[in-house]
């Protein structure tokens, strides 16, 4: 694995990461992006298995942005 490749942040994946999830708890919202620039420790990267099924508590939105090659 290189040193920079990303995976997946769910437990036991081991797919390239696509994607980069973060929470806003405050207003209970899951925000869903192309993959960051860098990690960030508050902050989880997906493959485009787990951004597709991704999931969140009853009543939470999700917002999901469009990379600017699925345009």
């Amino acid at each position: 694995m290189l040193m920079d490749e990303r995976i997946c942040s769910r437990v036991g994946c081991s797919r390239e990461a696509v994607s980069t999830l973060t929470y806003d708890y405050a207003d209970q919202m899951a925000v869903l992006g192309p993959l960051g620039l860098s990690r960030e420790p508050h902050s989880y990267d997906l493959c485009a298995l787990h951004a597709e099924r991704l999931s969140t508590p009853q009543g939470w939105q999700i917002i999901k942005h469009a990379s600017q090659t699925e345009a």
